[in-house]
């Protein structure tokens, strides 16, 4: 199959890819036109998943799907936008029908699970990777960002943390656990839900916010250096599920929360006034882990107030390994 049909049978033809709200053209041009209404701005952000580095070589086909796009989702979450459509470039050792019908299936719930329309991509032969491209709309002036955190604002995450790290060794193979501890972090880790309803009650609220990609301390230093603030994080108060307790303890699971990557949950600063109305309007997904003072960094502090903060904070690309 060459590459025009491949696009065509599998992706071309899928449900998400017959356009949308915003979407003017989609697939089948040179480009993808997508409209947006008087006052917005578009919100645009790209991920890419390597085999052997962001998931194992070998896996289910459909999971992977959910989560390529999931991912990429979750940026436009972190900006408060509302998510238009996607693009999909995809790199394959070979074309195996099964593969990529499984795929695409994954691909195409996770779209309507987000609301979202493929528009466009490309497909090549080379080593297994996924570069998803999102678009999203966001009234001007009014996107979510990094560098607004306040001295005296509280320091919030949009749910509990770590389950993620916890389902890789799981995902891996290193380890077993019963169905009811494995099952929600499996859940997690394969499709995790980009909190773009959240990121939306942010706007207006939020004076920054980010989604946890590479472990809560290490993203909580974007929001610090960019806002030129110190955040401070209170071990007892990070939110840990049951599940990720039940498996690790709960001190692994705690170094799971603080550290782990994968986690696509919301982290946010909020004015303490602005608490009571969105613990209302969003209930079960507000919960204050610290706050924002003057200074600089990311300190940890157990519940004496003593400074446990490590010395990996969290997952980096190229880090130079002694």
């Amino acid at each position: 199959m060459g590459e025009f049909e491949l696009i065509n049978h599998y992706f071309a033809a899928a449900p998400c890819a017959q356009g949308g709200e915003g979407v003017a053209l989609g697939i089948g041009d040179d480009c993808a036109l997508l409209g947006l209404p008087p006052g917005e701005q578009l919100a645009v952000s790209t991920d890419t998943l390597v085999a052997g580095v962001h998931f194992p070589s070998v896996c289910d086909p459909l999971l992977l799907g959910q989560r390529s796009l999931a991912v990429a989702a979750s940026d436009l979450a972190a900006m408060g936008a509302t998510a238009i459509g996607f693009t999909l470039a995809l790199t394959l050792p070979d074309v195996g029908a099964e593969w990529l019908a499984a795929f695409a299936e994954g691909l195409g719930r996770m779209a309507k699970r987000c609301r979202m329309s493929l528009v466009g991509g490309d497909t090549t032969r080379g080593p297994l990777s996924i570069t998803v491209t999102v678009f999203g709309r966001v009234p001007a002036g009014q996107a979510l960002r990094r560098s607004g955190a306040r001295p005296g604002d509280l320091l919030c995450v949009g749910g509990t943390l770590g389950k993620a790290a916890g389902a890789l060794p799981l995902v891996l193979g290193e380890r077993e656990a019963p169905a009811e501890l494995a099952e929600p972090l499996l859940e997690h880790y394969w499709s995790p839900m980009p909190q773009l309803g959240l990121g939306q009650l942010l706007r207006g609220q939020a004076t920054s916010a980010l989604d946890i990609s590479d472990g809560l301390l290490a993203d909580c230093g974007h929001i610090a250096r960019a806002s030129g603030v110190a955040l401070e994080v209170n071990l007892e108060q990070v939110p840990v599920s049951p599940a990720l307790q039940g498996f690790l303890g709960l001190d692994g699971a705690r170094l799971a929360a603080l550290t782990g990557g994968d986690d696509y949950v919301l982290a946010f600063t909020l004015p303490p006034a602005a608490l009571p109305g969105l613990i209302d309007r969003a209930p079960g997904q507000v919960y204050v882990i610290g706050r924002v003072l003057d200074g600089k960094g990311v300190t940890l502090r157990d519940a004496q107030g003593q400074d446990i903060t490590p010395v990996q904070r969290g997952y980096q690309h190229f880090r130079e390994t002694p």
